[in-house]
Formats: structure tokens, C-alpha cells, sequence
């Protein structure tokens, strides 16, 4: 198993110059003096379609042969991934075909079907979504984008970590929110290139800390579907690739509770005027939580999103 490198994320930062945002990093005086750091928010709810996900499609997309493109592809996804792999094949002129649960929210439903994918529903409870997959990409000839154990998808995800250090200088610590590990993955590579003394932390949810497990464990360890707010991190295991990165480049992995990310939420609301979703809240709250331990440090914090429906927006922040 062949790990992609640093030179896939400058071949993937190439591809993506035109069609991606290069998204803002922003700073807070309130965050650096509460909490004692020096803080450097890459804000990927800025990017295309609301979520660093579109780097790592559109790199992944781009890449496919004549016959791959008239079929199509086809991926599974809980929202964010499946806007990006449908935004990426409408620009690039292909149809898409997206499997996604149930109760995926109902603003990332509608996006995907918006920009011209076909949908396919699932509960995520008690269907494999990985098999059914499958099945379809083989009935239909499409070819299969992962949410994150493909090396393109890891490369173009870490050209978000590639922009913010390049922009910020060297960083002493990396925040990164972790799911399947596509984003913690791809910023590893670019921060061990670009930041070589940078310290880099992926933060999950304390319901699904299966990332949490797997490095001590040493092993990909896998969990049943969490039940955390952070709908971008259900996932129930790394990858054989991501989990091959983080092992080797990460320092550790930190978990946070959905409490902490509608702080997290909150803070970015009232503070920075940004819409965040709790998944993109992670990072920041594992940052948060460390604090102690960062002070008068230089601090990366990816963003990695902010999709999240209206309502259920404004329930979290006004239950808390």
C-alpha cells in the first residue's frame, strides 16, 4: 500500500488553482487573549459548496480518463462529500450518483440534488452503505469516489493545510477535525513538509472516538455509528490509507463533547460572524480544550465547514 506524499498535494493545490476558493485565513483577538495562543483560522465554510470537501473531489474527478467520465461517478456521503463529488462532476461534465442516509440534513440533501446528482437514501442504522455502493458503481459502470481513503481525495484535502501555512508561516500546533481521516490525513503530509516541527492533532467526537482507539491500539478499530451532532464525523473507521498517515505523522487525536462544539459554534457566531457546522466546530474545541498547554504557541485551526440546516442551527445554540 502505497501512502500518496507531499508532491500529491502540490500536484492537486495545481489542479485545483481556478476552480477552488482560496479561502480566508482569519484571525481573532478575542480567541488569542481568552485563551492565551495565537490562533489561525483556515476557513474552509468558505470554500465551494460550504466545505473542504470540494478540494479532494475535484482533484479526484479531474484525474478520471475519457471512459470514466461518460459513466460517471458515484459515492457515499453524508452531506459534504456529496455536494463536493456533485458540484465537481456538474463543472466537469458528468452525472453523479450520491448515496446518503436518511437523515442527513436536510440543506445538504437539497444541495446535492441542486447541483444535479441523483440521490439515493439509506439508513445508516441498518444498511451497509459501503456495499450499496458498490453495487451500484458495478451495475452502472461508475467509478468510486470514497469520502476519504483515496489518495487524490487525501491530496486535495490537504491543500487547505498546504494554503494556511503557507500564508501563516510555521505553525507550532495543527488542529484538524477527524472523521475518516481524508482532511487529518492530507494536512499531516503538508504540515510535515511545510512545518516540519508542527504538532498535529485530529479531534474527533467522544461518541465516535474510533481514531482515538485505532492509534493506541495500533490497528484501524471499528465502532458502531455514533450518535454526536457532528454528522460530518459518524464515521465508523479510518481508512487503510488515512489511518497509515495519521500512525506515522500525527501526534495524537483529541476528543471533544457535542457540548463543547455548539461553544464552539457560538464563539464563531458571536465573535467572528461565521455560520460553522459542529463538525467544522471540531478543531476548535480540541484547540480550546488544550489551551493550557499552547500558550504564546502559533496555532492552526482548520474550519473545515459550515452546512448545516437553519433550524437546527439555531436549536442547538438556543437549547445550550
Amino acid at each position: 500500500m502505497q501512502l500518496p506524499t507531499y508532491d500529491d498535494v502540490k500536484a492537486a493545490a495545481e489542479r485545483l488553482a481556478g476552480h477552488a476558493h482560496r479561502t480566508p485565513v482569519l484571525r481573532s483577538a478575542t480567541a488569542d487573549a481568552r485563551w492565551g495562543a495565537q490562533f489561525f483560522f483556515k476557513c474552509e465554510n468558505f470554500q465551494r459548496m460550504g466545505a473542504f470537501k470540494f478540494r479532494g473531489a475535484f482533484n479526484a474527478l479531474s484525474r478520471f480518463d475519457a471512459a470514466q467520465r461518460k459513466a460517471g461517478a458515484i459515492a457515499f456521503s453524508s452531506g459534504n462529500h456529496a455536494q463536493a463529488v456533485a458540484l465537481s462532476a456538474r463543472l466537469l461534465g458528468m452525472p453523479a450518483v450520491i448515496v446518503m442516509p436518511q437523515d442527513a440534513p436536510a440543506a445538504k440533501l437539497a444541495a446535492t440534488r441542486g447541483y444535479g446528482a441523483e440521490v439515493v437514501l439509506y439508513d445508516r442504522f441498518t444498511e451497509d452503505r459501503e456495499a450499496l455502493t458498490q453495487r451500484l458503481a458495478t451495475e452502472r459502470g461508475m467509478t468510486l469516489i470514497p469520502p476519504y481513503d483515496h489518495p487524490d481525495v487525501i491530496a486535495g484535502q490537504g491543500t487547505a493545510a498546504k494554503e494556511l501555512i503557507d500564508e501563516a508561516g510555521p505553525l507550532d500546533a495543527l488542529y484538524v477535525c477527524l472523521g475518516g481521516g481524508g482532511l487529518t490525513g492530507g494536512s499531516a503530509l503538508a504540515a510535515r513538509a511545510l512545518s516540519p516541527a508542527c504538532k498535529v492533532y485530529g479531534v474527533e467526537p467522544e461518541a465516535g472516538n474510533d481514531g482515538h482507539q485505532s492509534l493506541r491500539a495500533g490497528r484501524i478499530v471499528h465502532i458502531e455509528t455514533p450518535r454526536t451532532i457532528a454528522d460530518g464525523a459518524q464515521t465508523q473507521h479510518l481508512g487503510d490509507l488515512t489511518f497509515g498517515i495519521i500512525r506515522r505523522d500525527v501526534t495524537d487525536i483529541r476528543t471533544v463533547t457535542d457540548a463543547q462544539l455548539v461553544e464552539g459554534m457560538r464563539f464563531f457566531a458571536e465573535r467572528m460572524k461565521m455560520v460553522v457546522e459542529p463538525t467544522g466546530c471540531l478543531a476548535f474545541a480540541g484547540a480550546v480544550a488544550d489551551a493550557p498547554s499552547l500558550q504564546g504557541k502559533k496555532v492552526g485551526v482548520i474550519v473545515s465547514g459550515g452546512n448545516v440546516d437553519l433550524v437546527r442551527y439555531a436549536a442547538l445554540l438556543s437549547a445550550s
